[in-house]
């Protein structure tokens, strides 16, 4: 019995396919074609650059010392506040201080010798011109002069000298900011015969930071001043940040063959989220234009078919020298006047990778082809009307079918 109940349902199914199958081959043969038309809409033209980039401080400050001398006292650490002018730390003074004691000293004492020469030189002037000392005395007095005085003024300058690395002993903030970093403490030696040890590191203003980005050599170009900018850190994902391109710098950078320049992003940072060396992900708007007349990108494309039009009862019109006179902004396209397709020429403007934007060329009446679908395919596809005689598939979620 259940043998004889499956038999029947096979039969049942193979008649309803083959009534499905030549209700499908009456109405729709193989040469059926359908030609696709658009107009133009307005859509937002959209194109962006997308680079990785590092979060900096607007302006960062290396604080250094110019003398050498050991770190006797620190007065900030990390993250402390500070104003220009503020006293950061201070070296040992101890040597410095007795130099310039020594200076001081050399300046008194060769300014006692510079006002004797003085007045030695100026009664052996008046004496000389009288004729009453010979000239060997009064140029013997003249030279000790200027000697005396080239003295005093060399220790004039060393007695400023002394001084500055006196001063330069205790460290300043050049700058109002914050302190990001601290490379020394308390006892630590530092030498500064070569180079300038650096202390700290401070930022002006974090509420005011940028992301200095790496962007490819072949997006480069599209990149401008001004420019949207949104980005993600993964400290914060689910919150997006903006700015807009600040510089393009020069200067490229090669790793590994390639090629990349340095693009500046303000960052506004009121609510103090972004922090110095996050990594940011960027994405550069280098188009928006919102509400453009547009058409698919997809009828640059289209080449007509003179056969399968025909049977549409269209026909081209083909003007052969519009392709000769195609310049850098211009693009072909075919539209359907009534039951001709001819071909023509349209000014462009902007474009993403769906849309194109049309400056000028196309009205908003005109039907431009998009291109020619077979309708078997559509039907064998699923994108066209089918049969309702055509059995179903079961889908993998089993519905549409029996149970087993």
């Amino acid at each position: 019995m259940k043998t004889k109940k499956i038999i029947i349902i096979s039969v049942a199914s193979i008649i309803v396919l083959a009534i499905g199958l030549s209700f499908f081959k009456k109405k729709t043969p193989k040469d059926a074609y359908r030609v696709e038309t658009t107009k133009l809409s307005l859509n937002k033209i959209t194109t962006t650059v997308t680079a990785t980039g590092t979060i900096d401080p607007i302006t960062e400050i290396a604080v250094g010392t110019q003398v050498s001398g050991i770190i006797s006292k620190i007065y900030v650490d990390y993250n402390s506040p500070v104003k220009k002018g503020q006293i950061l730390a201070e070296l040992d003074k101890t040597n410095l201080q007795a130099d310039y004691n020594s200076q001081q000293l050399n300046l008194n004492s060769s300014k006692t010798q510079y006002e004797f020469q003085q007045t030695n030189f100026k009664r052996s002037k008046e004496l000389h011109d009288k004729n009453m000392i010979s000239d060997i005395d009064y140029e013997t007095a003249k030279y000790n002069y200027e000697l005396a005085e080239s003295t005093y003024k060399l220790n004039q300058s060393n007695l400023r000298k002394s001084q500055t690395n006196l001063n330069y002993a205790t460290i300043h903030s050049p700058i109002d900011g914050v302190i990001l970093s601290r490379a020394v403490e308390e006892g630590q030696t530092v030498a500064a015969s070569f180079s300038t040890p650096t202390l700290f590191t401070i930022a002006k203003d974090l509420t005011k930071m940028q992301v200095v980005a790496n962007v490819d050599e072949a997006d480069i170009g599209n990149i401008k001043n001004g420019q949207r900018v949104s980005f993600l850190v993964d400290a914060y994902p689910n919150d997006q940040f903006e700015g807009e391109v600040t510089q393009v710098r020069l200067k490229s950078t090669v790793t590994s063959n390639v090629v990349t320049y340095q693009v500046i992003v303000n960052a506004p940072n009121e609510n103090l989220k972004l922090k110095p060396g996050l990594t940011a992900n960027i994405t550069i708007y280098t188009v928006e234009k919102n509400n453009v007349q547009t058409l698919p990108n997809k009828v640059f494309s289209f080449k007509p078919d003179a056969e399968t039009l025909k049977k549409n009862e269209l026909t081209v019109s083909e003007n052969k020298g519009l392709a000769l006179k195609l310049k850098e902004n211009e693009r072909m396209i075919w539209v359907q006047d009534g039951k001709t397709v001819r071909n023509k020429i349209v000014v462009i403007g902007d474009a993403d990778a769906t849309n194109t934007e049309i400056v000028s060329g196309l009205t908003d009446s005109e039907m431009v082809v998009l291109e020619q679908k077979s309708l078997a395919d559509e039907i064998l596809n699923g994108s066209a009307e089918k049969s309702p005689f055509m059995p179903s598939m079961r889908g993998k979620n089993g519905q549409g079918g029996g149970k087993k």
